[in-house]
Order: C-alpha cells, then sequence, then structure tokens
C-alpha cells in the first residue's frame, strides 16, 4: 500500500483528493497537513511515499516546501495539484523531482493516470534492482495510455452518470446542490453528492461554497463554461 501524504491548506480540497485517490487500488491518504512546518515535522516522525503537494497555500509556499525537503535529503516522491500554471512554477518543480504536475482544474482521469503511473513505477522499483531499457520506455507508454482514457472512477456507473447529468441539465443555469439533485434524480443525496464531486473534478462543474446565517456552508454546484464538452467522453 502506498501512503500518501496530501498537502493543501482547504479542507474541503483535501477531503475530495482523499475521496479520489480512494478510488485507485493500492494508495491510503495516511495524513493531511495545511502548512509547510507541519509537513517538516510530520516527515520527520513517519515515513510517506508519495506527497500531493499543493503550491498556493495561505502560509506557505509549495515549491519552497519541495526545495526544503530535497535540501533535507528526505526520500519522498511528489505529485503537485495545483492552480498555478505558470512556466516557472512548473519548471521549478520538475526540477526539484516532481515526478507529475497536475494543474487545477483537471479530469478525474487525468488525476488517477498520474497514480496509476507513478504506482507502477514504484512497484517497478521496489522488486527489481536493476532496469532496462524497455522497461523504463513501458513506464513512460502507460502513463500516455492512461491519460488519454476516459474510464469511470472505481464505484461509478455510466446509468447513473446519465440520470446525475439529466438531472443536471435540468436545473439549467441556476446554483443546484446534491440535495436539489437528488430530489429530481431519486438518487440518494449521498451518491448524488459523490458524483457531483466527480464532475467538479473532471471540470465538468464548478463547485462554490455558499454561507448561510446559520450552520454549516453549503457546496453549490453550476456547469462549468465547457461542461457539456466535456461530460460526452463519459456518457
Amino acid at each position: 500500500m502506498i501512503k500518501v501524504l496530501i498537502v493543501e491548506d482547504d479542507p474541503m480540497v483535501s477531503e475530495m483528493n482523499k475521496f479520489y485517490l480512494q478510488q485507485v487500488e493500492g494508495f491510503r491518504a495516511d495524513g493531511w497537513a495545511s502548512s509547510a512546518e507541519e509537513v517538516l515535522g510530520m516527515l520527520e516522525k513517519q515515513a510517506y511515499d508519495l506527497i500531493l503537494l499543493d503550491i498556493y497555500m495561505k502560509e506557505s509556499n509549495g515549491l519552497e516546501l519541495l526545495s526544503e525537503i530535497r535540501r533535507r535529503g528526505v526520500k519522498i516522491d511528489v505529485i503537485v495539484i495545483s492552480a498555478a500554471s505558470d512556466k516557472e512554477s512548473i519548471q521549478e518543480a520538475l526540477q526539484n523531482g516532481a515526478v507529475d504536475y497536475l494543474i487545477k482544474p483537471f479530469e478525474f482521469s487525468r488525476l488517477r493516470a498520474a497514480l496509476n503511473g507513478y504506482r507502477e513505477q514504484n512497484k517497478l522499483f521496489r522488486s527489481q534492482e536493476r532496469l532496462n531499457q524497455s522497461e523504463l520506455d513501458r513506464l513512460s507508454r502507460f502513463k500516455q495510455e492512461r491519460t488519454s482514457s476516459q474510464e469511470l472512477a472505481k464505484g461509478f456507473t455510466r446509468q447513473t452518470l446519465q440520470t446525475i447529468w439529466r438531472a443536471v441539465e435540468a436545473c439549467g443555469s441556476e446554483l443546484f446542490s446534491a440535495e436539489d439533485i437528488s430530489a429530481v434524480s431519486g438518487i440518494s443525496r449521498v451518491s448524488a453528492g459523490k458524483y457531483l464531486i466527480g464532475l467538479t473534478e473532471m471540470g465538468v462543474l464548478e463547485m462554490d461554497l455558499v454561507y448561510g446565517s446559520i450552520g454549516r456552508p453549503v457546496q453549490k454546484y453550476r456547469l462549468a463554461p465547457n461542461g457539456k464538452g466535456l461530460i460526452t467522453k463519459y456518457i
């Protein structure tokens, strides 16, 4: 089992990353940290295999954290998941040994491709002392093939996704919640919520937190500008 430390200062995004991590075989979310200081302290106490690293955090900069991890010689792999799309950030992350870089928002299939590719690489490195060229080439081809795949996440079915999508279309341009989709589709609120999160990760929907006068904020969704084009690849 590959032990993963999620580094993200937004608790909701962290939970989403954990949820999607659980959809990919062989991975376990073993911790969450919201700052560089917290990460470095955790790495001193426990061994992790992989970090899912955000760059923009309120109290920390993910690139500076990655540089410090390398300076300390901590043997851990890093996949960057960030809204930072400037070439300087991407180049710095890759030069500091990030095994992959995902720009938010991204489709779940892209994250799954990154994780599957990393799992194959990890398995190969653990099982063999030496590698030949064909084995290294196979890892590169595997990542490319998985990136182009449009498979659904584990636990998702095309039929249910189609039902959810019809309910989303029925809501039109208005903001809607998991409760709204549940009422329209007849699917349970929990299942509707899971699919809405999935559609958000695919880039089909956009999500906002709507704060009321009492209680916790409610997750509300709307169709992304290119959402209709993206969903056709899945349904």
